[in-house]
């Protein structure tokens, strides 16, 4: 199967590194047109570089620099999106935060904010913008970026992988709210990112051996999968979140996204 996202746009969060720099770039691999989000213009134009010097065919990349959990940055990234673009098919809610690693009870509410204001308030609203001003009139797809953590307890993330269990529950409510637009999720494990660079290099040896697939994910592995969520093969796919671990599940792994 060769998957084609050719005459789709996409605005993908959180792409100027690691998994979202990926997704991004295997969509326009692929023949999407992508707005590139994140906070920091001059990490976007180098991600747009590098995947623009990787583009084989008619995908094309643009930049829009916001924080993502700022109340208006969904709103005028999908306006600057159907400005440069005239249209908007797919948004990838993929930026994410964590300020805070510790016991639950121990938080401070201002990182307890930011946490639930870029991992969970983020993908909501931008979600709302892009149903709004483009999903209304003409069916699109919105993939959520969550990660095992929200699916099980676990010390230390506790207050990241609440957000991400509300995100699960949020693809689920928002897909029974607004088809035909699809709504999906992606719940990744341990992954070689700087985001998760902490605990890679401490605890990545011993993880990779535990796992059937003997080895760490990369961006590209999530980057495959989300490819394929938002393009029309998977067109009768909507309100799941589907777990991408290299078989920690059933391993009795640990892994975080």
């Amino acid at each position: 199967m060769q998957i084609s996202l050719d005459g789709k746009v996409a605005l993908v969060t959180g792409a100027s590194r690691g998994i979202g720099k990926a997704m991004a770039a295997s969509m326009a691999e692929a023949g999407a047109k992508v707005m590139l989000n994140s906070r920091k213009i001059d990490a976007l134009e180098a991600a747009a570089d590098e995947i623009r010097a990787g583009i084989t065919g008619d995908g094309e990349v643009e930049v829009f620099a916001a924080n993502a959990g700022d109340d208006d940055a969904g709103e005028r990234a999908v306006a600057a999106t159907l400005e440069r673009f005239g249209q908007l098919d797919i948004l990838v809610n993929n930026a994410a935060t964590n300020p805070y690693f510790g016991a639950t009870m121990e938080v401070d509410k201002p990182r307890y904010d930011k946490t639930f204001q870029v991992n969970l308030d983020a993908p909501i609203f931008w979600s709302q913008a892009a149903w709004k001003h483009a999903f209304k009139e003409r069916p699109g797809v919105i993939l959520n970026v969550a990660s095992v953590g929200g699916l099980r307890a676990e010390f230390g993330l506790g207050v990241y992988n609440l957000t991400k269990a509300a995100l699960i529950h949020t693809t689920r409510q928002l897909a029974s709210e607004i088809g035909p637009t699809r709504v999906v999720g992606i719940a990744p494990g341990l992954v070689k990112t700087d985001f998760a660079a902490h605990l890679v290099d401490n605890f990545g040896d011993t993880l990779a051996a535990r796992l059937p697939t003997k080895r760490l994910g990369v961006p590209e592995d999530i980057a495959n999968l989300a490819t394929f969520l938002v393009s029309d093969a998977a067109s009768w796919i909507t309100g799941e979140t589907y777990v991408i671990d290299g078989g920690a599940g059933v391993a009795g792994s640990a892994g975080e996204g």
